[in-house]
Parts: C-alpha cells; structure tokens; sequence
C-alpha cells in the first residue's frame, strides 16, 4: 500500500504520540504500584482485609470499606486508590493522541477530519465532565 506523505507525516505524529503516552502513563501506573506495595502511602482498604471485601457486591463494598461512591481528591493520599487513579490515566492516551494530531490536520487542510477529531474530543470531555 502506497502511503502519501500527508498520510505518513500523519502516522508518524499519532505513532510518537502514542509511544510517548503510552510509555509515560505505564511508568506512572508502575510507580503507584510499586508506592502501593511498599507501602509508602497508606491503603485505603487495608491488603489483609481484601479477601473479606473481594467478594461483596459493589455496595457491600462500598458499606464494609465506608469508601465513598465518587472519586475524592482527599483520597490521593492512599496508595490503593492512587494506583486506580494512575490506571484511569491510561484511558486518556487515545485523547491526548487525537489532541496532538489536530494541529497536523488542520495544517494539510485537512480540515473534515480535524473537525471529527475535535467533535470525538468533545464528546469525550462532556462525558467526563457529566461524570
């Protein structure tokens, strides 16, 4: 398959944004991991208590562990719930990928797919933001 080298330059942006982002949120899940383990933060849910707790209902849960139902900033000082939040960064390689890629689009004109790119990363923000 011949590729165009708008196309080329295209993979090339998304390819090193991926790699760049993909590399980085691993890192940072591999960190709170291991400030998880060590335990250099304290657990939230204390690890000798997991086996109890692992089995219960998402409410059960909720009501044994008294963890709260949203996401709390106060709870960034637990190791366990740091290392959930360093997982979620994951889900936001895509977005920073199609944010980087862009400003490429719009620079080769290609102005339809810059707009679908922007419509995706719309839809995505009012997703987290009606949470």
């Amino acid at each position: 398959m011949d590729l165009t080298r708008q196309d080329r330059e295209l993979r090339e942006v998304y390819g090193l944004a991926l790699d760049l982002a993909a590399k980085t949120a691993f890192a940072l899940a591999l960190a709170a991991f291991a400030v998880y383990v060590f335990g250099l933060l304290p657990a939230y849910v204390p690890p000798d208590q997991l086996p109890r707790v692992w089995s219960l209902p998402v409410a059960g849960y909720l009501e044994a562990t008294g963890a709260p139902r949203e996401f709390e900033w106060r709870l960034a000082g637990y190791g366990d719930v740091l290392n959930l939040a360093a997982i979620a960064l994951i889900a936001l390689v895509t977005p920073l990928c199609y944010a980087r890629l862009v400003p490429t689009l719009f620079a080769q004109r290609d102005r339809l797919f810059a707009l679908l790119a922007l419509a995706q990363l719309a839809v995505l923000l009012a997703a987290l933001l009606a949470g």
